[in-house]
C-alpha cells in the first residue's frame, strides 16, 4: 500500500519523556516531523529535544492530570508551529495490584492519566483539527483493555473504556477529515514494566518475552503514513508466543 510523507507535519506525544513516547518522537523526527514533547519530567524532554533537531523540536513539560497543563500544551504547540496535524495520546500510568491492596489515591491518579488525561487532551487539540479539516488523533491502549486481567481491574477498565472513547469519536470525526485510532500494545519491555537496562530489553526480545518500544513506535509510523483514506481501527501487538 503506498504511503504518505510525514516530512513537515507537527505531532504532539504525550509521554514522551521515555517508552514508547520517547521511541514514537524519534521515529517521528527521523521523518522530518515537526515535535512537540510532552510529560511530566522536564529534564528527561529536554535531553530527547536536546538529541533531536532543536529548531522542529518543543518540549512543553505536561501532566496531563493537570487541565491548565493540557490547555498550555496545545497552545503553546500552536503558537510555536502554527499548527498541529497528530496528537499521539500515549501518556499512562501502571498501578498492579489487588483492589483491596492497593491505594485508592493511585487508583484515581491512574484513572486520571490514562482516561481522563486522553480526553482533555482529545478536548483541546480538537478544534483546531476541526478548523482545518484534516488531523490524526492516535490513543496508546493495551491488550488489558481487550481482556480482564488478574491484578490489573483499574488500569483494564481505563484501556476497556478508552476503546470505547475512541470508537465513538471515530464516528462523531471521521466526516470532517480527522482520523482516530487506537494501538492496543501488549507486554512492553521498557520503563513501564521495569525494564530500563537496554541489555535487559535485549535479553527479553531474544527470550520472546515481549516487544520493545520501538516496535510500537514503527507501528505508529505506519499507522499515521497510511493514505488518509485509510483508517486502522486498532493495532493489536503481541510478543511471539503471547495469547489472550
Amino acid at each position: 500500500m503506498e504511503t504518505q510523507d510525514l516530512a513537515g507535519k507537527v505531532a504532539i506525544i504525550t509521554g514522551a519523556g521515555s517508552g514508547i513516547g520517547e521511541a514514537t518522537a524519534r521515529a517521528l523526527a527521523a521523518r522530518g516531523v515537526r515535535v512537540v514533547l510532552a510529560g511530566r519530567r522536564a529534564d528527561r524532554l529536554e535531553a530527547l529535544a536536546a538529541s533531536l533537531d532543536g529548531s522542529q523540536t518543543l518540549a512543553v513539560p505536561t501532566d496531563v492530570g493537570r487541565a491548565a497543563d493540557v490547555q498550555r500544551l496545545i497552545e503553546r504547540a500552536l503558537s510555536h508551529f502554527g499548527r498541529v496535524d497528530i496528537l499521539f495520546a500515549n501518556a499512562g500510568q501502571f498501578v498492579q495490584g489487588a483492589i483491596a491492596e492497593v491505594d485508592v489515591e493511585r487508583l484515581v491518579a491512574q484513572i486520571d492519566t490514562n482516561l481522563t488525561g486522553v480526553v482533555r487532551c482529545i478536548k483541546a487539540v480538537l478544534p483546531s483539527m476541526l478548523a482545518q479539516r484534516s488531523g490524526d488523533i492516535l490513543v496508546t491502549s493495551s491488550i488489558s483493555g481487550h481482556t480482564d486481567i488478574d491484578n490489573e481491574a483499574v488500569y483494564s477498565a481505563t484501556k476497556h473504556a478508552v476503546g470505547t472513547l475512541v470508537n465513538i469519536l471515530r464516528r462523531e470525526v471521521a466526516p470532517r477529515g480527522i482520523r482516530v485510532a487506537t494501538i492496543s500494545p501488549g507486554i512492553v519491555l521498557n520503563e513501564i514494566w521495569g525494564v530500563t537496562d537496554p541489555a535487559a530489553v535485549a535479553a527479553g526480545l531474544a527470550a520472546h518475552r515481549g516487544l520493545c518500544s520501538e516496535d510500537i513506535a514503527d507501528l505508529a509510523v505506519y499507522m499515521l503514513s497510511l493514505p488518509a483514506r485509510v483508517t486502522l481501527r486498532d493495532i493489536v501487538a503481541l510478543g511471539q508466543g503471547q495469547i489472550i
